[in-house]
C-alpha cells in the first residue's frame, strides 16, 4: 500500500470526538464505573460476528498461557484486550488509525489491561519490531484495505518466531462478480483490495506459511448480521454503544450492502490458522 492509500484508510476510520462518544454511550448503558473488556465488545470488536467470533478464533490457537501475541490492525483493541484478559497473554497491537490508538489506550486504562496491553500507530507494511519477536499474530478485518499483501504477509512472518501460529479472519472475495459502496471497511475501490480464498493461499505459502486450518463463515456472518440488522430496527434504532459510533451516518447503509453482497455470494468471510515455517 502506498503512503497515499495509508492515508485514505487512516482518514476512512477517524472519527471526530470518538473517545467521547464512546463514554457518553458507556454512561447511558451504566457501565462507565466498573468497566470490562466484556463491557467494550459492542464497540470494540470491529468485524463480523463480534465477540462470539473473536472467542471462535482466538480459541482455534491453542495459545500457551503468557504468549506474546501481536494484533495487525488493532482497531481499538478489542482483541488485543480479549487476549490479555481471557488468554493471559502479553498483548501488542498495531493501527494506522491514530484516534484508535489514542482511544485504545484510554479504554484499557480504564479495563485495569495497561500493564499487560500496550498500542501502537503503525504500519503493517514496515512492522516496528525486530525478527523472531512474536509467539504469534492475528490479524481480523484488516487485510482488506491492504494492496500489498506480500509485504504484509512477509512482516508477520519477519516478526513471528518458526513454528509459531497466525491467526487470519477477513473478508474475501467471492465467486460472484459485484460490488457495493459504502462498505464498513471502505467508501469507494480507492481503499479495497480482496482477494479470493485461493489466492490467499498462494499469498501465505509465498511468505513462509503452511496453512493449518481454514473455515467458510459466510453462513454464520449471514445469520449475525440478520440478527443484528432486525434486532436494531424492532427498537427503532442502534442501542448506545455499538459499531455505528465507528461508522457514522452512513452505518445502516454499510450493513446493508454488506449483507447484500454476502447473500449474493461477491464476498465471503474467512478463517485461515497458518504456522510459520522452521
Amino acid at each position: 500500500m502506498t503512503g497515499v492509500n495509508e492515508t485514505a484508510v487512516a482518514d476512512h476510520y477517524t472519527a471526530d470526538g470518538l473517545g467521547a462518544l464512546i463514554l457518553n454511550a458507556l454512561k447511558i448503558s451504566g457501565k462507565l464505573d466498573a468497566l470490562s473488556p466484556m463491557d467494550l465488545a459492542p464497540v470494540d470488536e470491529f468485524h463480523m460476528g463480534g465477540r462470539a467470533a473473536t472467542q471462535h478464533v482466538i480459541g482455534l490457537m491453542n495459545l500457551p498461557g503468557n504468549a506474546h501475541v501481536l494484533d495487525v490492525g488493532c482497531g481499538l483493541g478489542g482483541v488485543v484486550r480479549y487476549l490479555a484478559s481471557e488468554c493471559g497473554c502479553r498483548a501488542i497491537g498495531i493501527d494506522l488509525t491514530a484516534e484508535y490508538v489514542r482511544v485504545g489506550t484510554m479504554l484499557t486504562e480504564r479495563t485495569g489491561l495497561a500493564d499487560k496491553v500496550d498500542l501502537h500507530v503503525g504500519s503493517a507494511l514496515d512492522l516496528p519490531w525486530p525478527e523472531a519477536t512474536f509467539d504469534a499474530a492475528v490479524t481480523f478485518h484488516v487485510a482488506m484495505n491492504i494492496a500489498d499483501r506480500p509485504r504484509l504477509y512477509a512482516e508477520v512472518a519477519r516478526v513471528l518466531r518458526p513454528r509459531s501460529p497466525f491467526a487470519i479472519y477477513d473478508v474475501m472475495k467471492g465467486p460472484q462478480e459485484g460490488f457495493l459502496f459504502p462498505l464498513p471497511w471502505a467508501e469507494t475501490q480507492e481503499t479495497s483490495f480482496l482477494v479470493s480464498a485461493g489466492e490467499m493461499r498462494k499469498l501465505l505459502d509465498n511468505a513462509g506459511f503452511d496453512i493449518i486450518h481454514e473455515e467458510d463463515r459466510r453462513e454464520i456472518a449471514l445469520r449475525h448480521h440478520r440478527e443484528r440488522l432486525a434486532a436494531q430496527s424492532a427498537a427503532g434504532g442502534p442501542p448506545p454503544l455499538g459499531l455505528h459510533l465507528l461508522q457514522g451516518r452512513t452505518a445502516g447503509l454499510k450493513s446493508r450492502n454488506m449483507v447484500n453482497m454476502l447473500e449474493a455470494n461477491e464476498i465471503t468471510l474467512g478463517i485461515i490458522i497458518a504456522q510459520r515455517r522452521a
